[in-house]
C-alpha cells in the first residue's frame, strides 16, 4: 500500500500537484493504519475501527488555501475509492447494527468530499441494492432490518442522486429496484425520503428516466392512501415529476387515485393534487392528449373549501389558459380581435374566466360531461357533491356552448336535484341558473316543459326555477304567460300533495315574479291560481307565510294595493276555473280546497262576483251531494256571513240572493235524516245560519222572511241531539220573536212556546237559560198582541209549568224563570197568583215565589 505513495507522487511534477499528491499520501497512510480493525472478529473492535475512521476523516483538513475546495476534494478522491469505497460497502452487511450505521455515515460523508462522486455509482448502489431490495420485495422484508438504517441508506441514495445527476443513468435499474421497495416501506420517514428521491432521479436522469418512471408509478399509488398525510403529499408530488419526466402513459394510472385525493381531509393533500395537476397541464409534454382527463382535477379545486387552495388554483387555471392561448394565437385571431362583451346576466361579468379557459373547457366538454353525468348520482356522498360543484364550473366556463349538450344536461341536474344532500341540490340549482344565463328561454323550457307534462316533479320544477332566475328579463318576457299557463295546469299545479312539491311549485311562481317584474300582468291569473293552489294544498304545512309574500310581491308589480286588491282583479276568472268542475267535486276535490282559499282570501271582492258564486253553493250543498265536502263549505260560509259586509255584502247586493240560499241551501239541509252524517250537517246548516241572522246585514223584514220559511225546521232541530244544535236553535227562534212584531200567524205562534218549554228539561244549564230567554221574548210579544185573551189558557199552562222549575235545583235556572215569570206576570197577574197559591207548598224554598209575589202586588192595577 505504502509503495504505491511513491509512484503517484512521481506522477505530479507541478507543486500543487506534488502537495495535492502529498495529502493523498498521508491520507493513506492514514487509511492504511485504520483500516485493517474492519476485520476484526469482534463488534467493538470494527466499531472502534470505524469511529476512528470518522474521527480522521473529520480531522483531516487539506492544505491547500480554504478559497480551493476543488484539490482538497482531488486529493480525498483517490484514497476514498481505492481504499475506504470497497471497505464501507462491506459494512453495510456488518451484523452490528452500530457498525452498519457508522458506515452508512461514513459513506455519506465521503460521497460529498470527494471529487467525482460519479466514480464510486457502479460498487454503491450494487450495495444498496443488496441492502434495501430483497429478492422479492412484496413478499419478504428488506435485508436491512432497522428502519432508521434504511432511512439514511435512501437518505444516501438520494445525495448520490444529487451530485451524480446524469451519470447514474447506467445504473438506473439498481436505483429504480431499490425505490420500488422502498416506496412500500412500514417506516413512514422511509417512504417520504424515497418519494423526493425518485423525484430527484427523474430529474437528473431525464433522457433515460421514461423507460422506467412506468415501474415506480404502482408502489406510488400503493402508497399514496397512507395514513400519514405528510406521505401522501409526498406520494402526489413524486408521482407529479415521475410522469413529468417519465412517459405520460401511466396518466390513466394515476388519475383515479388523484382524483380520490380530492376528498382527502387534509388540506395539504388536495393542494398537492392541485399544483401536479396545474403543472401537468402547463408542461406536460403530451399534455394535449390528457387535457378532458387533467381538467377535471384543476377545476374541481376551485370550489374547494379553504380559499388558498381555491386561490392557487385559480391562478394555476388562468396560467393553463393563457398558455393555451398564446400557443393557438392564429387559430383564435378573430376572437380574440373581435371580444364580445359577457352575456347578459352574467354571473361574475368582471372575473369571466379568459378566452383560452373557456375554449379548453367548451372543446373538451363533450369528454368530460359523461363522466360527470354518471359520477353525480354515485352512491358515495362526496363524489356527488364534487361532480356537482364540477359541472357548475364547466357551465360557467362553456357559456352558449351548453346548448349543444343541454338534454343530458338537463336530465343530469333533473335526477340530480332530487338528491338529499344539501350541497349536491345547491350546486345544481346554480349549474340550472348558468344554463339560463347562456341558453336561450326558447330552447330549454321546451325541454324542461316537456318533462313536466309527462312527469312532474320536485325536482323538475327546482330546475324551472333556477333557469328562470338565471334568465335575463327580456329574453323570459315572451314566455312568462306559457310558463304561467303551464304551472297553472292541474296535472303540474296538482301533482302531488308532498310539502316538497309545493315549495317548490312556489319557487317557480316566485322566479317568475321576481325576474319579470311588471311582465307578469299578462300572466296575472294563472300565477294567482298557482299560489291559490299552494295556499290550498300547502298552507297548513307551513307555505302560508310564504305564500302571502308572494301574493304581496305580485300585487306591487301589477301596481295594485296589497293581496286583497290582486284577488278583487282575479276572482271572476278564479271562479270562472273551478265552476267548470263543481259538479265533480267531492271532499277530496283539490278544487275544494282552492275554492275554500278563494273564498277566505278574496275578502269585499266576493260582494262583487255574487252571480258566479252563489250558483256553485247551491250546486255544491245540495242534500245528494258528498256530505263531508257539504260540512266543509257550511263551515267556510259560515266564517263570510260572520263578517257578511267585509265580504259577500261589500257591495250591499246579498239581499237579492236570500231566497235562493234559503229556499236552496237551508231549507233542504234542515230536513231530518237519519244518521250522524245528517245530523253534523244540520248542526253546520243551523250555525251557518245564526250566522246570517246575527250578522246584521237582514233587516227585520228580511229576517221575517227567513223565520217564515223556516221557522218549522228551526223548531224540529230543537230535538237534536247535539247541545250545540239545541242551543243555537234557541237563539235563533229568540232573534225571529224579536224581529216579529205581531206578524207571526197565532196558530203558528202557539206552537212555539211547547217547544221551547221542553228544552227546560235540557241537560245543559247553557240551552236551559237560552230557552228560558227566548220564552222571554215570547211573552213580551203576546203582551204586544192586541187580543191577547186569545192566549189565556196557554199562558196559564205556561204559568203552570214555569212555577215547577222556579223551584228547580239549579239557582240560575231559578233566577231566569223568576225574570221570566215577571215578564209574563203582567198578562194575567191574578191567574198567577192562583196557580202560584197552589205550589207554593210544594216548593221546598218559598223565597223566589214570595219575590214573584212581591213583584205581582207592585204592579199597577189592571185597566
Amino acid at each position: 500500500m505504502a509503495a504505491l505513495v511513491p509512484t503517484e507522487a512521481a506522477a505530479s511534477p507541478d507543486p500543487a500537484g506534488a502537495a495535492e499528491t502529498a495529502e493523498a499520501a498521508e491520507l493513506s497512510r492514514v487509511l492504511s493504519r485504520l483500516l485493517p480493525g474492519l476485520e476484526a472478529d469482534s463488534k467493538l473492535g470494527r466499531r472502534r475501527a470505524l469511529e476512528a475512521l470518522q474521527r480522521a476523516l473529520e480531522a483531516a483538513r487539506p492544505e491547500a488555501p480554504e478559497d480551493d475546495p476543488a484539490a482538497a476534494a482531488a486529493a480525498f478522491q483517490g484514497p476514498w475509492a481505492r481504499l475506504l469505497l470497497p471497505r464501507l460497502l462491506r459494512c453495510l452487511a456488518d451484523p452490528a447494527e452500530r457498525c452498519r450505521a457508522l458506515a452508512v455515515h461514513l459513506l455519506d460523508l465521503g460521497l460529498r468530499r470527494a471529487a467525482r462522486p460519479r466514480d464510486a455509482l457502479p460498487r454503491l448502489l450494487p450495495a444498496l441494492a443488496a441492502r434495501l431490495a430483497g429478492p422479492e420485495p412484496a413478499r419478504r422484508p428488506p435485508p436491512e432490518a432497522c428502519e432508521e438504517l434504511r432511512l439514511a441508506l435512501v437518505q444516501l441514495l438520494h445525495l448520490a442522486v444529487r451530485l451524480s445527476g446524469a451519470a447514474l443513468a447506467p445504473h438506473l435499474d439498481d436505483a429504480v429496484r431499490v425505490l420500488r421497495c422502498t416506496l412500500l416501506d412500514p417506516f413512514a420517514a422511509v417512504r417520504r425520503e424515497s418519494c423526493e428521491c425518485a423525484a430527484g432521479l427523474a430529474r437528473a436522469t431525464p433522457d433515460h428516466f421514461h423507460m422506467q418512471s412506468e415501474s415506480l408509478i404502482g408502489p406510488l399509488m400503493q402508497s399514496i392512501s397512507h395514513q400519514h398525510w405528510k406521505v401522501r403529499v409526498a406520494v402526489i408530488e413524486a408521482t407529479g415529476t415521475v410522469i413529468q419526466f417519465g412517459s405520460g402513459k401511466s396518466v390513466d394510472d394515476v388519475l383515479p387515485h388523484f382524483a380520490q385525493r380530492l376528498f382527502d381531509d387534509v388540506p395539504q393533500v388536495r393542494q398537492a393534487v392541485t399544483r401536479v395537476a396545474g403543472a401537468w397541464l402547463l408542461s406536460l409534454r403530451d399534455r394535449c392528449s390528457f387535457f378532458h382527463k387533467l381538467l377535471p382535477l384543476l377545476l374541481s379545486s376551485l370550489d374547494d373549501e379553504i380559499p388558498e387552495i381555491a386561490c392557487g388554483a385559480a391562478s394555476l387555471w388562468e396560467q393553463v389558459g393563457l398558455r393555451w392561448q398564446m400557443e393557438n394565437e392564429e387559430e383564435l385571431k378573430d376572437k380574440l380581435d373581435f371580444a364580445g362583451p359577457p352575456p347578459a346576466n352574467h354571473p361574475s361579468p368582471g372575473s369571466r374566466p379568459g378566452l383560452g379557459c373557456r375554449e379548453l373547457v367548451f372543446r373538451n366538454l363533450s369528454k368530460i360531461l359523461p363522466a360527470i353525468c354518471h359520477d353525480i348520482t354515485d352512491w358515495v356522498v362526496g363524489t356527488r357533491v364534487k361532480s356537482a360543484q364540477l359541472l357548475a364550473v364547466l357551465l360557467l366556463h362553456a357559456e352558449a356552448h351548453i346548448t349543444q349538450h343541454l338534454e343530458p344536461v338537463l336530465r343530469t341536474l333533473l335526477r340530480a336535484c332530487a338528491d338529499e344532500e344539501t350541497a349536491v341540490v345547491r350546486s345544481c340549482t346554480r349549474s340550472a341558473e348558468l344554463i339560463g344565463t347562456f341558453v336561450s328561454p326558447e330552447v330549454f323550457l321546451k325541454l324542461i316543459l316537456s318533462t313536466l307534462r309527462k312527469s312532474p316533479s320536485p325536482s323538475g320544477l327546482l330546475v324551472l326555477a333556477s333557469l328562470i332566475r338565471g334568465c335575463p328579463r327580456e329574453a323570459l318576457r315572451p314566455h312568462v304567460k306559457v310558463i304561467a299557463v303551464e304551472l297553472a295546469h292541474a296535472h303540474i299545479c296538482q301533482g302531488s300533495e308532498k310539502r316538497l312539491y309545493g315549495e317548490r311549485l312556489l319557487q317557480c311562481v316566485q322566479a317568475v315574479v321576481s325576474v319579470s317584474r311588471e311582465d307578469c300582468r299578462g300572466a296575472g291569473v294563472p300565477l294567482v291560481e298557482v299560489l291559490v293552489t299552494v295556499l290550498a294544498l300547502w298552507g297548513p304545512a307551513g307555505l302560508g307565510a310564504k305564500v302571502q309574500e308572494t301574493l304581496a310581491e305580485l300585487a306591487a308589480v301589477e301596481s295594485m294595493d296589497g293581496s286583497q286588491e290582486l284577488f278583487r282583479a282575479h276572482v271572476g276568472a278564479l271562479l270562472e276555473r273551478l265552476a267548470a268542475s263543481h259538479q265533480d267535486w267531492t271532499s277530496h276535490s283539490k278544487e275544494l280546497l282552492q275554492f275554500d282559499v278563494v273564498l277566505t282570501h278574496s275578502g269585499p271582492a266576493l260582494g262583487e262576483v255574487l252571480p258566479q258564486l252563489v250558483p256553485i253553493l247551491r250546486s255544491c250543498l245540495q242534500p245528494a251531494r258528498d256530505p263531508p265536502m257539504r260540512l266543509k263549505l257550511f263551515s267556510t260560509l259560515t266564517g263570510l256571513l260572520l263578517g257578511a259586509r267585509e265580504t259577500v255584502d261589500s257591495q250591499g247586493q246579498f239581499h237579492g240572493y236570500l231566497d235562493t240560499l234559503i229556499k236552496d241551501i237551508f231549507v233542504p239541509n234542515l230536513q231530518w235524516h237519519a244518521g250522524r252524517t245528517a245530523a253534523a250537517i244540520r248542526t253546520a246548516a243551523v250555525s251557518c245560519l245564526w250566522a246570517l241572522v246575527s250578522s246584521g246585514v237582514l233587516s227585520d223584514e228580511q229576517i221575517q222572511e227567513v223565520q217564515e220559511m223556516l221557522m218549522p225546521q228551526i223548531l224540529t232541530t230543537l230535538e237534536e241531539d247535539s247541545q250545540m244544535t239545541r242551543l243555537i236553535s234557541c237563539r235563533i227562534i229568540n232573534v225571529f220573536l224579536k224581529t216579529s212584531d205581531g206578524v207571526i200567524d197565532p196558530d203558528k205562534f202557539i206552537k212555539i212556546y211547547p217547544e221551547l218549554l221542553k228544552r227546560l228539561d235540557d241537560v245543559s244549564n247553557e240551552v236551559r237559560l237560552a230557552a228560558t230567554s227566548t220564552l222571554v221574548t215570547w211573552l213580551e210579544r203576546v203582551r204586544n198582541e192586541a187580543g191577547k185573551c186569545y192566549y189565556q189558557s196557554n199562558i196559564q199552562h205556561l204559568y203552570r209549568e214555569l212555577l215547577v222549575y222556579l223551584d228547580d235545583p239549579e239557582s240560575a235556572i231559578q233566577d231566569a224563570v223568576l225574570e221570566a215569570l215577571k215578564a209574563g206576570s203582567v198578562l194575567f197577574p191574578d191567574l198567577l197568583v192562583r196557580e202560584m197559591e197552589a205550589v207554593l207548598h210544594k216548593h221546598r224554598s218559598p223565597t223566589h215565589c214570595e219575590q214573584l209575589l212581591q213583584h205581582l202586588q207592585a204592579l199597577p192595577p189592571a185597566p
